[in-house]
């Protein structure tokens, strides 16, 4: 179901939504999933290929209850499956005409964008922040071959905000930019909107003073209440949340510090690890997320995040229930600057370089920016300092984030030393 335009909010954004009582949104979810099932199993032949494997039917899968009878789908079975059969893996549920963009992330993964206002549900999220039509909005989120830009222009444009779509990097311009244009809304990252007012202090900007920025949503890295408090101390009242490059707005907060708001109009369960059942609240297991769109109708989709949910009554009058934040990843993957960094990918990269005895991936978190430091090992007798260039390049294409490329003497990395190590902290 596309948002309709509601004249009362002039958008596309829809509060009423947020608001029913918990009874009638099951109701309403149960008749959206039947729909999407039954278009999805038609039309998607990875979704029929998943149901008949477990021998069910669209008639078997009428209510959100009974989405436990689907198995999980997660991003390395999405990997596999969009290289058999490029480049949706058999989801996409709608001829590539209605597709308006196509996105690639880490994996590499391709994400279709289906033609229609809002169609990754961020305008919820925007608008709990605090964003409305009268807003200058900085978007400093890439627009290039992820979709986290497109995601929030898309959610800015359906509340009516203004747009400045200026991307990552070029800090002087962006500084420049905000406060010439009377900039009042931030999103993308926490630690680069950090870095900007930094950078402008150091310039003689009297940020309180000298510009109109009040508000920000920020996205794709921790928040933690160290830099809340930074941001605080400069007039910011800041928004955070949580998404996939998969499958868009998750979770996002109301200002009242209780977790993180389902949206409305998709199916998030906590799943248990090792049954897939899903899980009552407070039980701590992996987010599992239904797409309710017949796009890219990914049905039980594990994004590899733990969390647990909390049903209990929000201040703010939404009755969705929450999430309590991110507790951690299934797996071995760690976000860096926004963008999940795998294990397999640095190794893919490292393997080019015959040279290579060993290598580690060291994550840490110098002056609240993340650094991705690669230490890289030679064989006996090797010499690699003309290749540290190379090697960076090729993690560069890889993963599709910068790395320090530090050449190490043979024998300074353990044998049991793990390839990707997170030494942030987030006090």
């Amino acid at each position: 179901m596309a948002p309709s335009f509601n004249a009362q909010t002039g958008s596309f954004y829809a509060p009423d939504l947020e608001t029913m009582p918990p009874e009638a949104r099951l109701s309403w979810l149960n008749g959206r999933l039947a729909q999407t099932v039954a278009h999805a199993y038609e039309h998607a032949p990875a979704v029929r290929r998943i149901f008949q494997q477990a021998g069910l039917t669209p008639a078997d899968v009428a209510t959100v209850a009974d989405l436990d009878r689907v198995p999980v789908t997660r991003k390395d079975d999405l990997v596999e499956l969009q290289r058999r059969e490029p480049p949706f893996g058999g989801f996409l549920g709608v001829p590539l005409t209605a597709v308006k963009r196509i996105y690639q992330s880490p994996g590499p993964l391709y994400e279709p964008e289906g033609d229609e206002p809002d169609y990754w549900r961020w305008a919820q999220a925007l608008h709990a922040a605090g964003f409305r039509p009268s807003d200058i909005v900085q978007n400093t989120a890439a627009y290039t071959m992820t979709p986290l830009g497109f995601m929030l222009d898309n959610g800015l444009r359906a509340l009516g905000c203004t747009v400045v779509p200026a991307g990552p990097g070029n800090t002087k311009a962006q500084i420049q930019m905000i406060c010439e244009l009377g900039v009042t809304g931030y999103v993308g990252l926490p630690s680069f909107l950090m870095r900007l007012i930094e950078e402008a202090e150091k310039d003689g900007v009297r940020w309180q003073q000298d510009t109109q920025l009040r508000k920000a949503f920020v996205i794709a890295e921790p928040f933690p209440p160290s830099l809340r408090r930074a941001l605080a101390e400069r007039g910011i009242l800041a928004h955070d949340a949580y998404g996939t490059a998969e499958t868009g707005n998750l979770g996002f907060e109301c200002g009242h510090g209780r977790g993180w708001h389902i949206p409305y109009d998709v199916i998030v369960q906590v799943v248990d690890l090792n049954s897939g059942r899903a899980l009552p609240a407070g039980a701590e297991g992996e987010i599992v997320v239904t797409l309710l769109t017949p796009v890219y109708p990914l049905i039980r989709f594990g994004t590899g995040d733990l969390s647990a949910l909390d049903d209990s009554p929000c201040p703010c009058g939404r009755t969705t229930p929450r999430l309590v934040g991110w507790l951690g990843r299934v797996g071995q993957a760690v976000k860096v600057r926004g963008l999940f960094v795998h294990p397999r990918q640095l190794s893919q990269a490292i393997q080019r370089f015959p040279g290579v005895a060993r290598f580690q991936a060291v994550v840490d978190r110098p002056k609240a920016m993340d650094r991705l430091t690669v230490r890289v090992e030679p064989n006996p007798d090797v010499d690699l300092s003309g290749q540290a260039a190379a090697i960076g390049q090729a993690l560069q294409e890889t993963i599709k984030l910068q790395a320090v490329v530090e050449l190490v003497p043979p024998g300074t990395l353990p044998a049991d030393a793990p390839l990707l190590d997170d030494r942030r902290t987030w006090d």
